[in-house]
């Protein structure tokens, strides 16, 4: 049975899309099966990486209009795609049973065909997102080394301990991710030094660089290791999934 890794900040702008899709990719190139899940009505994941609109996306799959249905990206790698439409999604299933546990039901159908299974959560802390906690195993937590990115742990924080304590007992923060990093700046590490006051030893000794390759994949609709597999940004990405799977795997 796969692993469900949520990746979480209901703040914008963190890196949390970049995240998910060179996770994944790095996952796919040390030999594990992958299937990332777009969660958020932005489908930036589903646009990064190029794929068409499909006939079934995650919203048909959350409405029961159809089952989860795997777009195969490339070897190891497959996609559960999203639209726009999902942005509704919320205020359709408001009144559904369970709701909070409607991915988690879906999910039983191919959980088994892979090792992790990575889903990018809207920047919100709304029911697709609460969906997302109550399926998952671990959250990471994608967090930008600038001032205002630290101004929402607590309250992520808060959100994981209540899906823990009322939805799923088993979920728990994997790690947090320290993105767009620059040693030079002493912003950067001055966040870097609060983020280990929050969270001590789950942040993750694997800093992602700022780095322009990183910028530029999406907007040729590859990961970074299709685009530029030798940058810096492969590279810690690459050292990434390695920390991952020695932590969560």
């Amino acid at each position: 049975m796969g692993t469900v890794i949520s990746l979480l900040n209901h703040k914008g702008g963190v890196g949390k899309t970049t995240s998910a899709i060179n996770i994944g990719a790095g996952m796919a190139e040390l030999g594990k099966k992958v299937l990332l899940i777009d969660l958020d009505p932005q489908a930036n994941l589903t646009i990064s990486l190029g794929i068409p609109r499909q006939k079934y996306t995650i919203y048909e799959a959350l409405r029961g209009e159809g089952e989860l249905t795997p777009y195969q990206h490339k070897p190891n790698m497959d996609i559960i795609t999203s639209s726009l439409d999902l942005s509704g999604a919320e205020m359709e299933l408001i009144n559904e049973a369970g709701r909070e546990f409607i991915l988690r039901e879906l999910l039983t159908q191919v959980i088994d065909d892979y090792d992790f299974v990575f889903i990018d959560c809207p920047p919100s802390l709304g029911l697709l997102t609460l969906n997302a906690l109550t399926s998952s195993r671990w959250v990471l937590i994608p967090l930008q080394t600038e001032f205002l990115a630290v101004q929402g742990l607590a309250k992520i924080k808060q959100v994981i301990d209540k899906v823990r304590f009322r939805l799923n007992k088993q979920l728990d923060i994997g790690g947090v991710i320290a993105t767009m990093y620059d040693s030079r700046r002493v912003l950067n590490r001055d966040v870097v030094e609060t983020i280990h006051k929050h969270f001590g030893e789950k942040v993750f000794k694997t800093y992602i660089r700022e780095n322009v390759a990183l910028a530029e994949a999406p907007a040729q609709r590859k990961d970074i290791f299709d685009y530029s597999p030798k940058c810096s940004g492969a590279v810690d990405y690459m050292d990434l999934c390695k920390e991952i799977l020695g932590r969560v795997g």
